[in-house]
């Protein structure tokens, strides 16, 4: 009979693992784009899950409850933990930058790049929305509604009730909803601004000012009450 997948991975087939990296590399490295926003970060970030994965292949499950043989929520749930670590290790690199003399700023081009998308509005409110999820409440969304998974293989991932899945998702949804309605509230408010005209008073105040600087028909600048003085012509007596 032949084996599973996962029995084969257990055993330590190396051949095995080999067609696992390439079934399912590209699923780790979109997941960690999306939950790192760094590509660099992503590429790290599969080398390391799969690493983590054959060194505990020995953990995984026989089977799941439903039969699926699919490995890609035990990795992705590998490369959850992967991130986590990466943000601390990040999170402490930060801090020991931060003691060092300022450096000269490079110009970030990301706005410009996003201007030239249709929905940038709509693009940067839901990046900026989906950052400002809980870190739980954003993986579950991430590995549902991103990597397809349902909600057995979300909790597999996870390691959690697909009861705490369900309602982690569902406050992910309704949270992400709220904050990115917010986020394009305030991203279109910001640019009437910044399109606006000058009010009306501002503009009459202008114009008048022009106009008091202005010289009069008869050459004199109204307001200057100066004498003009006059040549005279001398006479020879």
């Amino acid at each position: 009979m032949e084996q599973s997948i996962r029995a084969r991975i257990r055993a330590g087939d190396a051949e095995a693992f080999g067609q696992v990296f390439e079934d399912h590399a590209r699923a780790v490295y979109r997941h960690a784009v999306r939950m790192t926003g760094d590509r660099t970060v992503a590429e790290d970030v599969v080398s390391l899950t799969f690493l983590e994965a054959w060194r505990l292949r020995a953990r995984i499950a026989p089977e799941r409850e439903d039969g699926a043989e699919s490995l890609a929520p035990w990795l992705l749930g590998i490369a959850g933990n992967v991130i986590r670590n990466t943000r601390r290790a990040a999170r402490r690199h930060q801090k020991a930058m931060a003691k060092l003399p300022p450096r000269e700023v490079v110009p970030d081009f990301s706005g410009e790049l996003a201007g030239r998308i249709a929905d940038a509005e709509e693009l940067a409110a839901a990046k900026a929305a989906l950052e400002r999820l809980r870190p739980a409440e954003r993986e579950v969304f991430a590995l549902y509604v991103w990597e397809g998974l349902d909600h057995a293989a979300v909790a597999e991932a996870l390691g959690r009730p697909v009861g705490t899945v369900r309602s982690r998702l569902s406050r992910a949804r309704a949270r992400l909803r709220e904050l990115t309605e917010r986020e394009l509230a305030a991203a279109r408010s910001a640019r009437a601004e910044q399109r606006g005209a000058p009010p009306a008073g501002h503009q009459a105040g202008h114009r008048a000012a022009e106009t008091s600087q202005r010289p009069g028909s008869t050459g004199q600048v109204p307001g200057d009450r100066t004498p003009a003085v006059r040549p005279t012509k001398e006479t020879i007596r």
